[in-house]
């Protein structure tokens, strides 16, 4: 701000000049003293100036609607809708959120800094405000191959873009706690630059968390019960209450937000695919699942509001008041949260849960992000895993709608001393297969409660390091899947009988589409729809579920390029126990 900019705001305030736009007949939502207030409110240079009986050159009738500060989600992955930034703004926006915190380590993962240049170049100028935090642990772990390694100096010199705001959710707690040199270093130059540090703290219990925040780490958004996560609150930090696509929190977790302790609480969804994006919405779904849940609807706008904003030190968001910026809702009722419109700066952007603004069109990708997919054909042989019949094995147990798996020891099914899928008992093979330096690591495992009867489904959304994961009930459909994935540089498919029945081609790091979402969420409804008929019949996504099999930093047991990984042991183990 320059002083003509203050002289015209002050200007403004006092009355001595008309506003440029004045809401009149609205109800205020006080987020300060969780109040519903009344009175014209002043808008100039897409700020608010006052707040009391205004004229101005535009007038916004509310129509006795709610004037609700917009929505910011405190950590979200981009890349997990499946869209660029300028195609995922469109579809935020239409549900109230427009500021986002971002962590781009899902294309940092596969294409290093290039890929994290490529989400600040391709999120600059949209009417969504895309504050971005470096990627902490690519790869997340040793244990795992990634397509890129980024030690501290690769991170050093985005700490000069303007809308950086510090070091993403540091995962690898081991490296935390022996004290390595590297992320120490990553944490030190966060601090250096005032920048915030988030958390990933999985399984930690409390005296884990003391290591935590004594690293300066303030948040965390892995909580699932309501005791993890005052133990977090009562160390200092901030409770990230995640509501994504598989991983689903909210409901447990409101239950830790009492009237003293709610300012440290704030929303996210984390991982969100755009299906779900479009139908339920992003922060908007989890303030109304709070309010369903029996929380004050202006406590839960707060929380996804002030609290999100104060916990990133976003000091001009999220409130109606003087000095703030002018990203507001209008809201028909407070108890379902049904958002008529939505400003930016005080000027609409989307109406009736439609974008109405004006975007930036994406720009091409760079030829290194759109040849991700970098493996030799694999032939069905190399899916084979020996085992000894009616001995103990490792299997990957999966609870829907959780990220968490269970660790189960079961009796194998075995042919000719080789794994065979059992349909009857939900035993399905599993492989995931380093597909960045042509490495042709192949990790292989069984999984139960996937669902999956016939065929097999593939993708190279693998959380985090994104190597191609695959899952069937025969090898041969499992190898048609991994060629078709490899054939179009990466996305999701389903095989049965040998020929594929539906697939999305996501040929941006293997990650994201090149296509408006609207043709992104029909191909994904479509791939779902066609779930039927390989027999999946659950109320989870196997393809978001599959696709946190492979995270090796969450409890208890997942696979990686490099074999099945016990989380509580911290290495890896065969499939046959012991």
């Amino acid at each position: 701000m320059n002083i003509d900019n203050l002289k015209k705001r002050i200007d403004v305030s006092t009355k001595r000049s008309p506003a440029d736009v004045v809401i009149k007949n609205g109800k205020i939502i006080d987020v300060f003293n969780l109040e519903v207030i009344e009175g014209d409110v002043a808008i100039v240079d897409g700020y608010f100036a006052g707040i009391g009986e205004y004229e101005g050159y535009e007038t916004i009738d509310a129509e006795g609607k709610f004037i609700s500060p917009a929505f910011i989600d405190g950590h979200v992955h981009i890349e997990s809708s499946m869209v660029t930034p300028a195609e995922f703004s469109k579809v935020l926006l239409a549900h109230g959120v427009t500021t986002v915190i971002t962590d781009p380590h899902e294309i940092g993962n596969v294409s290093g800094t290039e890929g994290i240049s490529f989400m600040l170049d391709q999120s600059e100028g949209l009417p969504l405000d895309v504050r971005v935090m470096l990627p902490s642990s690519v790869p997340a772990t040793p244990f795992e191959n990634a397509g890129a390694v980024l030690k501290a100096p690769d991170l050093k010199p985005f700490y000069s873009h303007p809308r950086v705001l510090g070091l993403a959710e540091v995962m690898d707690f081991p490296a935390v706690f022996k004290g390595d040199e590297d992320m120490l270093q990553k944490i030190v130059s966060a601090a250096d630059q005032n920048g915030k540090i988030d958390g990933h703290a999985a399984g930690l219990d409390a005296n884990d968390i003391n290591v935590y925040r004594s690293s300066l780490i303030t948040t965390d958004h892995e909580c699932t019960t309501k005791e993890e996560a005052l133990d977090r609150i009562s160390r200092g930090m901030y409770v990230l209450i995640r509501e994504g696509s598989v991983a689903k929190n909210l409901r447990a977790l409101i239950k830790a937000v009492t009237p003293k302790n709610a300012r440290r609480f704030l929303f996210c969804t984390d991982d969100k695919h755009l299906d779900d994006l479009v139908a339920e919405g992003s922060v908007d779904h989890n303030v109304r699942l709070a309010i369903q849940g029996g929380m004050d609807p202006l406590q839960a706008i707060q929380l996804a509001t002030l609290n999100a904003a104060e916990c990133y030190g976003l000091r001009e968001k999220s409130a109606i008041a003087p000095g703030y910026q002018a990203d507001f809702l209008l809201l028909d009722d407070l108890n379902s949260i049904a958002i008529s419109h939505v400003f930016v700066g005080g000027k609409l952007v989307a109406k009736d849960g439609i974008f109405v603004g004006s975007s930036p069109q994406s720009s091409q990708p760079p030829a290194a992000l759109t040849q991700s997919v970098n493996m030799t054909k694999i032939d069905s042989e190399k899916l084979s895993i020996p085992i000894m019949d009616i001995k103990p094995m490792h299997v990957i147990e999966i609870i829907p709608n959780q990220i968490f798996t269970k660790k189960k020891i079961v009796t194998a099914t075995a042919k000719d001393g080789e794994f065979t899928p059992c349909i009857t008992n939900d035993l399905l093979k599993m492989a995931v297969i380093e597909r960045h330096n042509k490495t042709e690591n192949i990790g292989l495992g069984v999984v139960t409660g996937l669902l999956i009867k016939n065929g097999a489904i593939a993708s190279t959304v693998a959380h985090d390091s994104h190597n191609l994961v695959v899952a069937g009930t025969n090898d041969e459909d499992m190898q048609v899947a991994i060629e078709a994935i490899r054939q179009m540089q990466g996305g999701y498919v389903i095989v049965k009988n040998g020929a594929v029945l539906a697939s999305v081609q996501l040929p941006i790091s293997g990650l994201m589409s090149v296509r408006p979402f609207t043709e992104v969420n029909q191909q994904i409804i479509h791939l779902k729809e066609k779930l039927k008929e390989i027999g999946f019949n659950g109320d989870f996504d196997p393809f978001l579920t599959l696709s946190f099999l492979t995270l090796p930093v969450i409890p208890e047991i997942k696979l990686t390029d490099l074999g099945l990984f016990d989380f509580k042991t911290f290495q890896h183990i065969s499939v046959q126990a012991e």
